[in-house]
């Protein structure tokens, strides 16, 4: 892990328990095991850290997003490998899900739009698969449903009261349920520590 990355995983961290706002940079540069200035070596000012922490994990989900769908050989098989690698991740970044939540509105302007325009291209690529998967499921409509499945699997943070395994595969039946497959065992995430 890079000295950047290590940063940005520490920060999430911190961010997750005392907020943004709630974290210096001496208190990050701290955690990281060197003086708060040297850390702008590597991020300009502690808001460049949460852009950074927050553009980030959105191109990750997007990137990561399109190659599974691509990847899959049907609309509902696309469908489950998206609903596979958004459990994997929420089960895997509980911090950055709620620095997202609660910390949004400290994100800069510039990155907060690119935050959505990422985001948006993500909840696209659920919306394509899922209008395949159901036609005549409009889509706003589908859109809408990828949201409310991302909000089930985002609930993770606060409802893991599971071990991880256990938990993806609860997560992962629940949200075939909301999105109206059926789980099929062959398919729970094998890949969630």
């Amino acid at each position: 892990m890079s000295r950047r990355e290590q940063i940005l995983a520490t920060a999430a961290e911190l961010f997750a328990k005392r907020g943004f706002h709630g974290v210096s940079v001496a208190d990050l540069g701290a955690a990281c095991g060197v003086s708060g200035p040297a850390l702008y070596k590597h991020f300009a000012s502690k808001d460049a850290v949460l852009a950074a922490m927050l553009v980030s994990i959105s191109e990750q989900l997007l990137e990561v997003g399109r190659e599974r769908a691509a990847a899959a050989p049907d609309a509902r098989a696309a469908v489950v490998a998206l609903v596979d690698w958004h459990v994997d991740f929420a089960l895997r970044h509980r911090p950055l899900i709620v620095v997202q939540d609660r910390d949004w509105e400290s994100l800069p302007e510039q990155a907060r739009e690119q935050v959505r325009a990422l985001q948006r291209e993500y909840v696209d690529v659920w919306a394509t698969q899922l209008r395949s998967v159901h036609p005549g499921l409009g889509l706003e409509q589908a859109r809408a449903t990828a949201h409310a499945t991302f909000g089930l699997i985002n609930s993770t943070p606060h409802s893991a009261l599971l071990p991880d395994p256990a938990m993806g595969e609860l997560l992962h039946r629940m949200a075939l349920g909301a999105l109206g497959l059926e789980p099929v065992d062959a398919q729970v995430p094998q890949n969630v520590t």
